[in-house]
């Protein structure tokens, strides 16, 4: 058993914490990890977590078939396709940098738009009130 002492943040101005104490967190594990690089890998283990549970609320959660090489495509398509999506929502804003796949085809990708060809350039025009009009400008 090891255990991992920490400090409870620094409170921004405005209303403190009731008791300010030290919180202990025990942890344990059998890999031959130092303390501070097993509660990493600990941490990246939810953050993957995050990734399949958000993935399952999507195309996952519909592999079409029972045949291997169908659902090896399926996975590399969702694969790009969830790497798309974290792109544009990085690049959309610091709310959509966190949302999940659901919102950011919500918001991003199921936009009502017209494309239109003027001087043999194509010009997107978007909503008059879309909300996340600045995103992709």
């Amino acid at each position: 058993m090891r255990r991992v002492r920490r400090l409870n943040a620094e409170v921004a101005a405005g209303q403190g914490e009731l008791f300010t104490a030290w919180r202990y967190h025990p942890v344990f594990t059998d890999s031959p990890f130092e303390v501070l690089q097993a509660e990493l890998r600990h941490r990246q283990h939810a953050t993957i977590e995050q990734v399949i549970a958000d993935g399952k609320g999507s195309a996952l959660a519909h592999l079409p078939s029972g045949h291997f090489q169908a659902n090896a495509a399926w996975l590399t398509l969702w694969t790009i396709t969830h790497n798309l999506l974290r792109a544009a929502g990085s690049l959309a804003g610091p709310f959509h940098t966190r949302a999940t796949t659901a919102t950011l085809r919500a918001h991003l990708v199921n936009v009502p738009a017209r494309l239109a060809r003027s001087a043999r350039r194509p010009t997107l025009h978007l909503p008059d009130r879309w909300p996340w009009q600045h995103a992709s400008t």
